[in-house]
């Protein structure tokens, strides 16, 4: 007979129109591409495969063809019952009286006139041509309820990953434990704890988030919250972060700011830079080392600038003859 649209739907071959909707709409809501977004190839091959089913055998005429001659008869070169008679207009024929051809239907427009729409997952609530609610009888037994409500989802629940600036400069791994409430097949809540490994990015910068979806507490009727981090990132003792550059302050005397300074500096992932500084330093003078800053997400393997800020130490006072040498000196 080639394919078994009664095996697809689950159903056997004296099922009712009632049965044959009970079928789809249940497999039609597991093998929705939009709800199997990991699994989308297989998940669009089965979510076919159903509406395939469900179109021929929900179709009498259909379904006596492919009953009698299986789904070659439903290719061509079979006449429908009933052929040249009244229903014969809802078929496409070819040169001869006797070739009929079943055309496939769109799965999405299939779905879409089963349930109200092609979207069952936008966060409200569909009727349908049946009258009924799109999750209805979704798991449930042949007796179930035909009128439930769309499950909504609930809020997703934020929680601040603090992250040092190491972390975030070198990228690591942390290992979040998290306890939760799961839904058992008899419908009761039971405690899980499970262990999250969330992945740092180098260069990842403060309020990215990191999704992990449905990792809430489960309810009936409702699907649970994804779990998100947003990566929080710790004071640093030395630097500060602005964008991708690393931002530094050293503290030199007056000096030093005149005639030069060498800046030592650790950094973040251990290396010391000796940074000679030639200039005079006046007070908003930035020494900068290109690509000795943060990673850039996009391409760790370029970096920002490290900028060397200056707090310059000014005497609290002069005595008569340093006065006078700073006079002569500058010639003033």
């Amino acid at each position: 007979m080639g394919v078994d649209y009664y095996k697809i739907l689950g159903v056997d071959k004296n099922a009712k129109d009632d049965d044959l909707k009970k079928a789809y709409r249940k497999l039609a809501m597991k093998w929705h591409p939009d709800k199997n977004p990991n699994n989308k190839k297989e998940a669009e091959a089965k979510f076919k495969q159903i509406s395939e089913a469900y179109d021929v055998l929900s179709d009498p005429q259909k379904r006596a063809i492919y009953d009698q001659y299986g789904e070659e008869g439903l290719q061509g070169g079979v006449p429908p019952p009933g052929a040249g008679g009244p229903g014969a207009s809802s078929f496409s024929t070819g040169e001869g009286p006797a070739n009929f051809r079943f055309s496939t239907r769109n799965p999405d427009d299939i779905f879409a006139e089963f349930f109200g729409s092609s979207n069952p997952f936008g966060g409200r609530r569909f009727g349908n041509m049946f009258g009924e609610d799109i999750f209805s009888s979704f798991g449930e037994g042949a007796g179930g309820s035909m009128h439930q409500s769309v499950p909504r989802k609930a809020a997703p629940i934020d929680q601040k990953l603090p992250c040092t600036l190491e972390d975030l400069y070198k990228g690591t791994n942390k290992k979040m434990k998290i306890s939760r409430e799961i839904v058992d097949r008899s419908g009761k809540t039971m405690p899980v704890e499970e262990i999250l490994t969330i992945n740092i990015k180098p260069g990842w910068k403060k309020g990215t988030k990191i999704t992990f979806p449905e990792k809430g507490n489960e309810q009936p009727g409702i699907l649970p919250a994804d779990l998100v981090f947003i990566i929080d990132e710790k004071p640093h003792k030395v630097f500060t972060r602005d964008g991708n550059d690393l931002v530094i302050t050293q503290k030199i005397s007056l000096a030093e700011a005149l005639t030069g300074y060498t800046a030592q500096i650790t950094t973040l992932d251990g290396r010391n830079l000796t940074i000679p500084v030639n200039s005079v330093i006046h007070p908003n003078y930035e020494e900068v080392v290109a690509r000795e800053g943060m990673p850039i997400p996009k391409d760790p393997s370029k970096r920002g600038n490290l900028r060397i800020k200056f707090d310059i130490k000014f005497p609290a006072r002069l005595t008569s003859n340093q006065k006078a040498g700073i006079k002569e000196l500058f010639g003033s």
